[in-house]
């Protein structure tokens, strides 16, 4: 039997070699009844049904209107303010299961991938399961990345080794004009000078940032150089507004050394993008002493740049919820975190949550070079509908069109992203989850340690007995000691009971194990040494 299929494969091979090479891959020494089995099970996840080919058909013409609608900034408010939620579900299912059989004909590896999943349902895909296990190219649409226009970005390595990741210039400048769109509308149309402080290079954030926001105004790429952001400042002076992007804790940084060097920031007109991480309200209101607006975008190279935005009403909704127990516990659940909001356009992005609460992203886009299908780069959140959200406050007595007068939205009813972060920054002790967020939350609500604090990170403290208890390090400007260490503890603990309510429950069970050990270290030294150039901080520190 094994040489029939031998045979097969040869005759394959003789009419189209690419096709041989896939079949190769898809089947192994099997019997032959068993891979007759295994085949009749695949066409029914590979072949869409009768009713899936009916809403492609009726869906298809519906996209190239859209495309053709949406094609300047007042068209795409126009068409998203008259959209249904309800249309906008559909579609956003229906582009995305179009998307699955797309990638199941033209990409080599996620044909085999999908061959190799039993279960008839479109299967998960991460970066362990299906990134790792195929070559680039098999990823790719014909499996080549030699296309027109190709670019590679690189990761930033937070998570591990950096990884490199291909895009089609179509795939990028769509990306840009979401992008340019959602800038509009967060900071509005006047002119402004966008002074880019995201890392340059291989990395995806600071070069595509750059150019997309060319289409709102004047750009120079400084990269994370405060001195040169300074200087341009200086240079151009105070008749300009300027827009500043960067990672949230490189925006805090930017303020301190201004401050300390006594910059005139208040005579300036600056906007906050911020964006690679997430940001506490604290942090916020930190940078809003001298920051008239500060919004974050929300993306994973993984996936792409520019999948979500904060908007006017999304922080409006999370700083309720900040003050409000009530309603971060309706909206959001029982987690004791307070996520980050964003909103997403669903004929871009199909997003969808796990039985393990985890985000699950579709690219349903055709431009798409190595497609990402129902793919996991597992951060914790969730979805929901811009109806539903408003039904949701009305049951707590919040009027969301009138929430969204007041904060000065744009009334466009795109669904809503909420974002807690990944699974793998938390410590756990007593029962008692901790996460990053909680930490910057605590900090940012003292002023006078937020300042001379750089980065910070949590670990996990082990006795000699075996016992553990929390550790919380944070890089400090200045001289550590004793008498500071205790100025940290007597400021994070209270505020942590307050935020965390499994922490707040395990403080008054066992407080003797919970009472964390506040480690300092100067800048750049210590579990900090390896944050310089780097992109990103490090959050958690393994034993």
């Amino acid at each position: 039997m094994n040489s029939q299929i031998h045979a097969r494969v040869q005759a394959e091979a003789s009419i189209h070699p690419t096709a041989a090479k896939r079949q190769e891959v898809l089947i192994p020494n099997r019997p032959i009844t068993q891979v007759a089995q295994e085949e009749r099970s695949t066409a029914r996840r590979t072949t869409p049904s009768l009713r899936e080919r009916l809403s492609f058909a009726i869906q298809t013409p519906i996209d190239w209107l859209l495309k053709i609608s949406c094609a300047t900034y007042p068209t795409f408010l126009a068409v998203f303010k008259t959209l249904p939620p309800s249309y906008l579900v559909w579609a956003s299912e229906v582009r995305a299961r179009r998307a699955y059989y797309r990638a199941v004909r033209n990409i080599p590896a996620y044909e085999a991938y999908v061959n190799s999943q039993s279960g008839s349902a479109m299967p998960e895909t991460d970066k362990e399961s299906y990134i790792k296990k195929y070559p680039t190219a098999e990823r790719c649409v014909e499996g080549s990345f030699f296309k027109h226009g190709t670019m590679i970005d690189e990761s930033s390595g937070s998570t591990g080794t950096p990884y490199n990741w291909v895009r089609s210039w179509k795939e990028r400048k769509e990306s840009h004009v979401f992008i340019s769109y959602f800038a509009s509308y967060c900071y509005g149309n006047k002119p402004w000078v966008t002074i880019n402080g995201f890392s340059m290079g291989a990395w995806a954030t600071g070069i595509n940032m750059g150019i997309a926001l060319q289409k709102n105004g004047v750009v120079k790429n400084t990269g994370p150089d405060i001195p040169k952001i300074l200087h341009t400042l200086r240079f151009f002076g105070t008749g300009y507004t300027y827009l500043i992007t960067g990672y949230p804790p490189f925006l805090k940084h930017l303020i301190d050394v201004a401050e300390a060097e006594g910059f005139p920031l208040e005579d300036y007109t600056l906007y906050g993008l911020a964006g690679g991480e997430g940001m506490s309200e604290g942090l916020r209101d930190y940078l809003l002493r001298h920051f008239e607006k500060v919004y974050s975008g929300y993306g994973a190279t993984d996936l792409e740049i520019g999948i979500a935005g904060e908007t006017p009403i999304s922080v409006a909704l999370r700083r309720l919820a900040r003050e409000r127990d009530d309603l971060r516990l309706a909206l959001f659940g029982p987690d004791s975190r307070l996520p980050m909001v964003f909103q997403y356009n669903p004929l871009m992005h199909h997003i969808e949550v796990n039985e393990n609460n985890e985000v699950i992203f579709t690219i349903s886009r055709n431009t798409l070079l190595s497609p990402r299908i129902r793919y996991n780069v597992h951060d914790a959140g969730g979805v929901m509908t811009s109806d539903e959200m408003e039904k949701r406050l009305q049951k707590l007595g919040i009027d969301l069109k009138q929430l969204r007068a007041q904060c000065g939205d744009g009334n466009v009813r795109l669904p809503f992203l909420w974002i807690y972060g990944r699974r793998d920054y938390t410590i756990s002790v007593m029962g008692a989850n901790i996460y990053p967020e909680d930490i910057e939350q605590c900090l940012y609500q003292d002023t006078e340690l937020a300042q001379i604090t750089n980065s910070f990170c949590l670990a996990l403290a082990e006795g000699t007995n075996g016992a553990v208890r929390p550790r919380f390090l944070f890089e400090v400007a200045g001289e550590p000691s004793a008498e500071l260490s205790k100025r940290f503890a007597d400021s994070i603990i209270p505020k942590l009971v307050k935020l965390n309510a499994d922490f707040r429950e395990a403080w008054r069970e066992y407080p003797e194990t919970l009472v964390p050990d506040i480690q300092l270290y100067r800048i750049g030294e210590g579990p900090f040494a390896g944050d310089q150039g780097k992109i990103k901080q490090t959050r958690f520190l393994t034993n």
